[in-house]
């Protein structure tokens, strides 16, 4: 059922001279410019949740280690009206996803401390020692308080055999470390059974029938039921006002919920005593429905919801809102055309919060509960990347700048206002490049946007070597954001040009399904618009061009790879190459066969998309990258791409990371990545007599190859 609203777009944008206000001194003062080991310098601060007093919020730190060659977070408090930040969790284990109680008297959070399970864990808002909540047999994946403050919605993935088994002996006194290392050599014998249509996940692998359910956890006595159950996995839970009712998101309304993305809302008593035998369905609608926001009277559910379930990836997500008990639907952003997430409802009932993707930007916009007039609470070219409400109506936020990295602020009575500086030292030690937003047009006359740097102490007038950066996704964008990689680019002096190709998010519905069973084709001319743009502009030097790209970056590197030879050097890190041969291996066959059909039927179709068959054309000295053990896209795309370029005789190089998944996590191999990507483009695009190879050095043995 369609439903028809006129909407008004009202842009209350942040002048270039109020962000700078809002982090204070400007970026670009430094005396230095960033280095490869500046990456495990930048402190990423996410997660703020403001108390529902609205006098503190409570953040998390996350710090990459070269010397440990580890990562670990930490949860840190500050008041909402500014002052001195203080570290509520240990610096040597990782606390995450830190939640208030609606009392305001508890903070809990997630941790898997003396090597056990990551359970929740609480502190005394008043002080003390943080206590662990939880004992299940398996990892606590989220949670949520209920109201009252006296239990908690955990979910919980089924536990396995070794999980199980691991839980018993622990029961029984054996040595934490030593469970661990056995658990982990015995599971590695045993083979996995594969029944599903969707059976393997990136950082998961092969996938069995174990699923995540909700389970409500009594604080007083420490005890737990099971509320949802089934072939379905249930998955972002929100109680009631009253305490009574847990929304959640589940694909439960058709067979095999692995063939489809028909997510919807459902509802189900908290205290249900059957497992969710007795369920209420609030929405029907075909497309995805995911993550429910209670209205404050109770009376209706905010999520978001996809219109168009053919698009798939490429469908715009709106803002939807149904009667809790199910009924009649309305989409309240439907006429504003950008990606919708993240609802929450203001304390009062009138507005909805969310984050709005836009034109490189993501801000924090409101919608009346019964629909109309679309506003930004916190707008401008800056990225809003999560927040909180109080019940006073205060907002936390973690935002970013293109020059600064994540900070938390505060939205408190109309005024926004900077109330962290974690990585205020980092900032005023470097030479920033400050990204300038740019519009061009392509081949066909599209206006085409994109973030330009231009290199460090830019001289004007000078053509600079340049690199070509096409985004992941591919529905995805850059943003107004400090990132590392771009900078240090800028820092080796080369202009670096980051397009928002057709494809792209936070440009409309059309503009992201232009490529739409077509990649590599307007994509690939809007990439090399950029390109043409920042030569006109006498930025780029057209003889030392290169390009890289990550994920569907790399898959972009290498159509690119394969319609010019202006490139003097390509990165390709985690790309595919024959579609085919991925089918069934990577985890996206529901992907492939939404958009282009089964391989067997629609065959010219899946060749006409993959490199691999125009690969005799790329001449282009070409270094392939990937992550070991991704299953999102998997190494062998670099592999096969690097065979038949080492087969037609051309230069390239293949290296695989052990261990890593498509985002890499041990901060060597993260070092090893940039110093190699760097040495590349120096030897081939700069030309300077670098060596295309930096120098190895041998990895450290993890705890149980020491033992």
């Amino acid at each position: 059922m369609k439903h028809h609203f006129v909407l008004v777009l009202t842009v209350c944008l942040l002048q270039p001279a109020i962000v700078g206000f809002l982090f204070g001194q400007s970026a670009g003062s430094g005396p230095r410019a960033i280095t490869v080991d500046d990456y495990f310098q930048i402190r990423e601060v996410d997660d703020p949740q403001i108390s529902a007093d609205g006098q503190v919020v409570a953040y998390a730190v996350t710090t990459a280690s070269l010397a440990r060659d580890k990562t670990r977070t930490q949860i840190w408090m500050v008041p909402a009206a500014g002052g001195e930040a203080i570290p509520l969790t240990l610096e040597s284990v990782s606390s995450s996803h830190p939640r208030w109680s609606p009392d305001g008297k508890y903070l809990t959070f997630l941790s898997a401390r003396n090597d056990q399970k990551t359970q929740v864990w609480l502190l005394n808002r008043s002080g003390g020692e943080g206590q662990r909540l939880t004992n299940t047999a398996q990892d606590v994946e989220d949670f949520e308080w209920s109201p009252d403050s006296t239990q908690l919605v955990l979910v919980l993935r089924d536990a396995s055999p070794e999980e199980l088994e691991d839980a018993e002996a622990r029961a029984h006194g054996a040595d934490p470390e030593d469970v661990d290392c056995k658990v982990k050599k015995e599971k590695a014998e045993r083979p996995h059974v594969v029944d599903r249509y969707y059976f393997k996940e990136d950082e998961i692998g092969y996938l069995d029938r174990r699923r995540k359910h909700l389970y409500v956890f009594d604080i007083a006595s420490k005890r737990m039921r099971q509320v949802t159950s089934g072939d379905f996995d249930d998955e972002e839970p929100a109680w009631s006002p009253d305490g009574k009712l847990l929304a959640f998101a589940s694909k439960r309304s058709l067979p095999d919920p692995d063939r489809n993305d028909d997510a919807n809302i459902w509802v189900v008593a908290a205290d249900n005593p059957d497992k969710g035998a007795h369920l209420t369905q609030v929405t029907t609608n075909p497309g995805a429905d995911r993550s429910p926001a209670w209205s404050p009277d109770g009376k209706s559910i905010a999520y978001v919801t996809q219109l168009e379930p053919k698009l798939y990836m490429f469908d715009t997500h709106h803002i939807g809102i149904s009667p809790a008990g199910g009924g009649e639907a309305k989409v309240l952003t439907k006429a504003l055309d950008r990606m919708a997430s993240e609802p929450r409802f203001s304390p009062d009932g009138n507005f909805i919060y969310f984050i709005l993707d836009d034109d490189g930007t993501q801000n924090l916009g409101q919608v009346p509960r019964a629909g109309g007039e679309v506003t930004r609470a916190i707008g401008g070219r800056l990225m809003v990347n999560a927040y909180a409400v109080s019940k006073t109506g205060d907002i936390a936020a973690q935002i970013a700048t293109g020059d600064r990295p994540d900070e938390i602020f505060a939205l408190r009575g109309g005024a926004l206002t900077r109330i962290t500086h974690t990585n205020d030292d980092f900032v005023a030690q470097v030479k920033v490049s400050v990204p300038e937003y740019v519009k061009f047009k392509s081949k066909d006359g599209t206006t085409v946007a994109g973030y330009l740097y231009k290199p460090v102490d830019y001289v004007a007038g000078k053509r600079y070597p340049t690199i070509l950066r096409p985004h992941g996704g591919p529905v995805w964008a850059y943003y107004a954001e400090f990132a590392h990689l771009p900078q240090l680019l800028a820092a080796n002096q080369y202009v670096v040009l980051f397009p928002n190709p057709r494809g792209s998010s936070g440009y409309g519905e059309d503009y992201a399904k232009a490529i739409y069973r077509a990649w590599g084709d307007k994509d690939y001319q809007d990439d090399m618009a950029m390109v043409d743009y920042a030569i006109a502009r006498g930025l780029a030097d057209p003889e030392k061009l290169g390009v890289m790209g990550h994920s569907y970056g790399a898959i972009s590197t290498d159509f690119i790879l394969a319609q010019t030879t202006r490139f003097k050097a390509a990165i390709s890190d985690a790309g595919s190459a024959s579609y085919a041969s991925m089918y069934g291996h990577d985890q996206y066959t529901r992907d492939y066969e939404f958009e282009l059909g089964p391989p067997w039927e629609n065959t010219e179709l899946w060749q006409k998309i993959s490199s691999w068959y125009r690969v005799e054309k790329i001449t282009t000295p070409a270094l392939f990258l990937g992550g070991e053990i991704d299953w999102n896209v998997p190494i062998l795309g670099g592999e096969q791409m690097y065979q038949a370029m080492k087969s037609l005789g051309r230069e390239t190089e293949l290296v695989v990371y052990p261990g890593e998944y498509h985002e890499f996590k041990t901060p060597s191999h993260i070092k090893d990545r940039l110093e190699r990507q760097l040495a590349w483009l120096a030897h081939y695009v700069k030309a300077d007599g670098t060596p295309a190879r930096p120098v190895e050095v041998a990895p450290a043995k993890n705890e149980c190859e020491k033992k």
